[in-house]
């Protein structure tokens, strides 16, 4: 009966830690504090498809995170979304003919926005537009062009002199 018991609390006592453990990992993962003090600046984008990007994905130059992800918005009047980025105000300098785009950590992973450093004198600041932008690579429409390029070469009409259908030959 003691052994019993006992395996019930060590049992329950595991799960505890368990549930412990997993609301540290998610309150960790979802820390959307950019520094120390809080101080960022934020710019927008606009992009034709954002695919499955969210409210949080980080926004990184050179593999280095430095900003998050602040808001996801669709403007009715060029029918585009408007992403807002939140960037670390220690990453002062990011030229503002920058490029952003969104890419894919990994070949089904999470998407974030990629941020590729321009030529130019001046740098963003808060409110900015990055205005050359590279929207989402969506699988789905990959495998659509590539089906459609397959059966358009079947549908084709075949060389006309391959044939003998030629003038000179008539």
């Amino acid at each position: 009966m003691r052994s019993t018991r006992s395996i019930e609390i060590s049992t329950g006592m595991f799960v505890l830690l368990g549930f412990a453990a997993l609301f540290f990992l998610v309150t960790q993962i979802t820390n959307r504090e950019l520094s120390v003090d809080g101080s960022s600046y934020t710019v927008e984008a606009r992009f034709e498809n954002i695919g499955s990007l969210k409210v949080g994905a980080a926004v990184s130059m050179a593999g280095v995170t430095i900003g998050r992800v602040d808001s996801i918005k669709f403007d009715q009047t060029v029918y585009k979304a408007v992403v807002g980025l939140k960037i670390n105000s220690a990453y002062n300098r990011i030229p503002s003919d920058s490029d952003a785009s969104i890419m894919t950590a990994g070949l089904l992973g999470a998407q974030y926005i990629g941020i590729t450093a321009g030529g130019g004198e001046e740098y963003l600041k808060e409110g900015d537009q990055v205005t050359l932008v590279q929207d989402a690579l969506v699988l789905e429409n990959l495998i659509n062009q590539l089906a459609a390029s397959f059966s358009g070469r079947k549908d084709e009409p075949k060389d006309a002199a391959a044939n003998g259908n030629t003038e000179e030959s008539k």
